[in-house]
């Protein structure tokens, strides 16, 4: 009899075993996620190497910008509150992992009361007696992982530690090259501040070249008027000038977790661009973009609770423990006599729960498939930036070569018509129309240096560097 029932007992755990492999599911990526990464480039990589796999330091040479980045990266609220997230993740994840031991439970007690004397154990009594019970025990409970639910919830949990992680990884990302666009916002600022400068101080000398004119008779107060309009109003775009350097240094500082304050730098021309910006391949962003690494980690998190759900819906099984002493008397309380003890288990399957399994089931298959489409989404807009940030990074050079050209004519031109205003074969029109033209084209050359320059960061941002 005692040889039967083992037999049995082993078929049994046998089987529930065998179900229990057939049971969990392993998340695998969809076939089809690769296709969603293409950059939009006629130069396609040779290998796998990107940018987004260099320090921040191999990128930008800038000494100063490298200490910035790195007091941004020390002091930032935004990271100090991502490491508040990981700490949050670690901790459900150590919760998950306890989830395989037994629980524990005890303490005393004591009881008074006495029975309904019209219930069947009150009638045996003559009369209504009051007694006092006293106790002291524990209790336990431990639930076998047979289908292996437990351990769904611990990879759900730790997925979402990895996300977590990817999250702190990504805000490191945006902060380096948060940082790195605001000191080359202000480098070009300085440049424009620098060129206005210059542009008031001609323009005053040409206001007075004017005024000798008029006595001269050779032109009217309405050049007068114009050319000292135009010297107003290049102060007025110096003073716009001076408040953006104001502003820009304020979000530095801010990025850097410090109070607003003045930021000491180089400038635009000493910048180092490398020679070759490597994309590497387009797939490379699922393990380089932190954002694209977070959207997976929140899949497979959907996923493994998804198992959970469904899981929820098998029988389980359950053993309890208790054991501990009673007695009326506390005199008697800790004789052998009062020591009790039991042993129970269990399968139970749930067959009506007011449907809240199947509920727990349906929704999490829909938050399943939200985190796939956010997946995508998220693999797509990265693929959408690094071909942007490559057009853009590369058409300036070209963009710099005939601003720089255009500058170089329009400066020529206003010699030329403020020497033949000089000897009345000139309007004065002509000159102030090409000492606006000169000045927005050298403006116009100053941007599209800070444009590309933005562009590499954008591109090193794009490709996920930033964060190792």
């Amino acid at each position: 009899m005692n040889n039967n029932w083992i037999k049995y007992s082993f078929i049994a755990f046998a089987a529930l075993f065998l179900q229990s492999c057939l049971s969990v599911q392993e998340y695998k990526r969809a076939e089809d996620i690769e296709k969603e990464a293409y950059y939009r480039t006629d130069r396609l990589p040779q290998d796998s190497v990107s940018i987004a796999d260099f320090s921040y330091t191999e990128i930008f040479k800038d000494t100063l910008l490298q200490k910035y980045i790195s007091q941004g990266l020390e002091n930032n609220l935004d990271i100090r509150i991502a490491l508040q997230n990981i700490a949050t993740s670690e901790a459900y994840v150590r919760q998950s992992k306890a989830a395989y031991l037994p629980t524990l439970s005890g303490g005393p007690n004591v009881s008074w009361g006495t029975p309904s004397l019209n219930s069947q154990q009150g009638m045996m009594l003559d009369e209504r007696k009051w007694s006092t019970q006293y106790g002291l025990g524990i209790n336990s409970s431990w639930e076998a992982d047979i289908w292996g639910k437990l351990k769904s919830a611990e990879k759900a949990q730790y997925a979402m530690y990895l996300q977590s992680v990817a999250g702190h990884q990504a805000v490191k990302s945006r902060i380096v090259s948060g940082i790195a666009s605001l000191y080359f916002q202000l480098l070009a600022l300085d440049e424009q501040h620098r060129t206005t400068s210059e542009s008031i101080k001609l323009q005053l000398e040409s206001l007075e070249t004017t005024k000798a004119l008029k006595e001269a008779g050779q032109v009217t107060e309405v050049a007068v008027q114009q050319t000292d309009a135009l010297a107003l109003n290049y102060q007025a775009r110096l003073v716009e000038i001076e408040n953006s350097i104001k502003i820009v240094e304020n979000q530095l500082s801010y990025l850097m977790g410090e109070t607003p304050q003045a930021i000491k730098r180089t400038n635009i021309e000493s910048q180092f661009i490398p020679s070759e910006l490597k994309t590497g391949f387009a797939v490379d962003l699922l393990r380089n973009r932190p954002d694209v690494m977070a959207a997976e980690y929140a899949l497979i998190s959907s996923f493994e609770q998804t198992q959970v759900a469904r899981l929820s819906m098998y029988p389980s099984l359950n053993l309890s423990l208790g054991a501990g002493l009673q007695a009326l008397e506390i005199e008697d309380f800790f004789s052998a006599s009062s020591f009790f003890a039991n042993i129970m288990g269990g399968i139970t399957q749930p067959i009506f729960q007011q449907r809240r399994l199947k509920t727990q089931k349906e929704v999490s298959e829909i938050a399943q498939e939200r985190a796939l489409l956010d997946f995508k989404k998220s693999l797509l807009s990265a693929s959408n930036e690094v071909s942007n940030a490559l057009q853009i990074y590369g058409s300036q050079d070209e963009i710099i070569a005939l601003k720089t050209k255009e500058y170089e004519n329009y400066s020529r031109a206003t010699e030329y018509s403020q020497e033949l205003l000089n000897y009345g074969m000139a309007n004065y029109l002509e000159v102030i129309t090409a000492q606006q033209s000169a000045l927005n084209a050298k403006l116009a050359e100053i941007n599209a240096k800070y444009t590309k320059l933005t562009a590499m960061v954008d591109l090193y941002s794009a490709l996920g560097g930033g964060w190792k």
